[in-house]
């Protein structure tokens, strides 16, 4: 298991789906390697066998030689149990090459997904990368499978035209011919089957990209009515999708003709030829029944290498995909100042000067945003989520290492995700905390009711998502998650948006104890956080224009408005 671990400083060539599969195969040398030499050895263990029939029975059938029947009997046995041996070899590297790649390929997408981070979003859906995961890594592990057949059909075609040349040279000359043409004719018709193939998983990719965020926001969606609506822009789609792979599969059928009639065609025109060379003495009895056995077999190394383009389109395809995922990069450079936890916290405000807003280190700030979409755009921006010059101190925070960052400044949005598995180590990924520690972070999140309410408490499951949890018991559960994190500065996009007002009320009071002297900011228009805040910062089109206390600012007509949801107060 240790071979398939991905070192950290390991990076896949994505500049092409040709090197990635390259790379890939490298990687995996020693059973694509011997997977290989066992295809080769099988098929030409097969290919022998119609070459000692065909002896079997012109010295011993023939010549009435009891001994050389007897002998060519054994070596036909011989071959057949090379090929059961051989085969079975094969097999187990195949599993392995077709395993190995895609579980590393796996292990690829899986950690640049961690690396964008918050970048992933902007680069593609959460559905693309679940098709991706679901889709595009297979075909990787069987296009690079297929090359120990692919290996053992020509080594098989090879020998078969050699043994035909040297017995039959217009016999010979016809398969030396033929398969080279079959394998162009092929080549052709993969074509348009690449195209339509890369077309359907493009498509499938945006199918499901639809579907995972019409899931995610069907109770929405059933608020305002919209669920039927979203329900028929699926019908559509996915009705395209239909049509597309139906296209798809046409292709894939004649394509599937077209392997059947080329070798078969072959086999039709060589059993033709030795016919008449038997009759014409230059073939002997034992020949011409080799050579029907050469038609017959000859079928099996051409469908097996036409298989291999196949897989090796299909491959491509998906790694294509793939490729085009990895090279997708972060858009937030790294820092130079250092390593994380090398440099001491900055003294001074975190301070947006596109917004002009500035945040009092170790004071509970509150932030009232005129439309709720300003929330995200600021607290993108003082967690550097996006770049926009914010300074921590004196110090721009773009130039401190972004892990570091990462660490002392926590965004909590609504969007972020509860993960399947122990609650406990949901609660506490990092394993920072203790189960009490856990316990007096859910007081604090007005949460201990949800756990008590468990059937196993902090070891109780959680489904994907946290769909086992309600909204606002969500809320609370991402904000003891949050809470253990113990982050210098904590930033709050609306996270009592789901409660009610008593819930949070005490919410508010016990999260102020507990951060006191750490500097917080929530960003909402709740009464209820506005007025318990150290500091409040009114703010419209992204743009801070008031500061003060919530009662200082009551008395501003469009804040009064904006948190009481009324008119003038006058």
């Amino acid at each position: 298991m240790r071979a398939f671990l991905v070192p950290d400083s390991q990076t896949p060539d994505c500049r092409s789906p040709v090197r990635y599969i390259l790379r890939l195969a490298s990687e995996f040398r020693i059973p694509l390697s011997l997977g290989m030499v066992h295809g080769m050895a099988t098929m030409l263990a097969r290919a022998l066998v119609p070459v000692v029939i065909g002896l079997a029975i012109d010295r011993g059938l023939v010549a009435h030689d009891r001994p050389s029947l007897w002998l060519w009997s054994g070596v036909l046995f011989a071959l057949v149990v090379l090929q059961a041996a051989t085969t079975t070899l094969q097999e187990r590297c195949d599993f392995a090459v077709n395993a190995g790649p895609s579980f590393r390929t796996m292990q690829y997408v899986n950690r640049h997904a961690a690396v964008l981070g918050a970048d992933l979003r902007k680069h593609t859906s959460t559905g693309e990368v679940v098709n991706i995961g679901t889709g595009d890594i297979e075909p990787i592990g069987r296009a690079l499978a297929a090359t120990s057949r692919a290996a053992g059909a020509v080594v098989a075609i090879v020998v078969v035209a050699a043994v035909m040349l040297s017995s039959a040279w217009q016999l010979g000359l016809t398969v030396l011919i033929g398969v080279p043409l079959i394998v162009w004719l092929m080549t052709l018709a993969v074509r348009p089957l690449r195209r339509r193939q890369g077309a359907l998983r493009k498509q499938q990719g945006e199918l499901a990209a639809f579907a995972v965020d019409t899931a995610t926001g069907l109770g929405v969606l059933h608020g305002f009515g919209g669920a039927e609506r979203f329900a028929e822009r699926y019908r559509a789609e996915s009705q395209r999708t239909r049509r597309l792979a139906t296209r798809t599969a046409r292709t894939e059928g004649a394509l599937a003709a077209v392997k059947t009639f080329l070798p078969g065609a072959l086999g039709t025109a060589v059993v033709w030829l030795g016919a008449h060379l038997v009759l014409d003495g230059t073939l002997t009895v034992g020949q011409l029944v080799a050579f029907y056995g050469y038609a017959v077999f000859l079928a099996t190394p051409l469908r097996w290498l036409t298989e291999s383009f196949e897989a090796l389109t299909r491959g491509h395809v998906s790694a294509e995909r793939v490729c085009r995922f990895l090279r997708a990069e972060r858009e937030l450079p790294d820092g130079t100042a250092g390593t994380t936890g090398d440099t001491p916290a900055p003294a001074g405000p975190l301070h947006d000067p596109l917004s002009r807003l500035s945040v009092t280190p170790g004071a509970f700030t509150a932030v009232a945003c005129a439309s709720p979409a300003d929330a995200t755009v600021l607290a993108d921006r003082l967690g550097r989520y996006a770049d926009s010059g914010t300074t921590w101190g004196d110090v721009p925070l773009g130039d401190r290492p972004l892990a570091e960052t990462r660490e002392r400044v926590l965004v909590l949005r609504n969007d972020d995700r509860l993960f399947a598995g122990p609650l406990h180590a949901e609660l506490d990924p990092l394993g920072r905390t203790t189960r009490e520690d856990l316990l007096e972070l859910a007081d604090t999140a007005v949460a201990r009711e949800v756990l008590d309410a468990l059937p196993d408490g902090l070891d109780s499951q959680v489904q994907g998502a946290g769909r086992n949890f309600s909204g606002g018991e969500r809320q609370r559960l991402r904000l003891v998650r949050a809470l253990a994190a113990d982050p210098e500065v904590l930033l709050l996009v609306e996270p009592t948006s789901a409660l009610d007002t008593h819930t949070e009320a005490r919410l508010v009071q016990r999260l102020r104890a507990r951060r006191d002297g750490r500097t917080t900011v929530v960003f909402t228009s709740s009464p209820a956080v506005l007025s318990q805040a150290d500091h409040v910062v009114h703010v419209e089109d992204t743009t801070a224009v008031a500061t003060g206390s919530h009662r200082e600012l009551l008395a501003d007509d469009r804040y009064h408005s904006l948190v009481t949801r009324e008119g003038d107060p006058t």
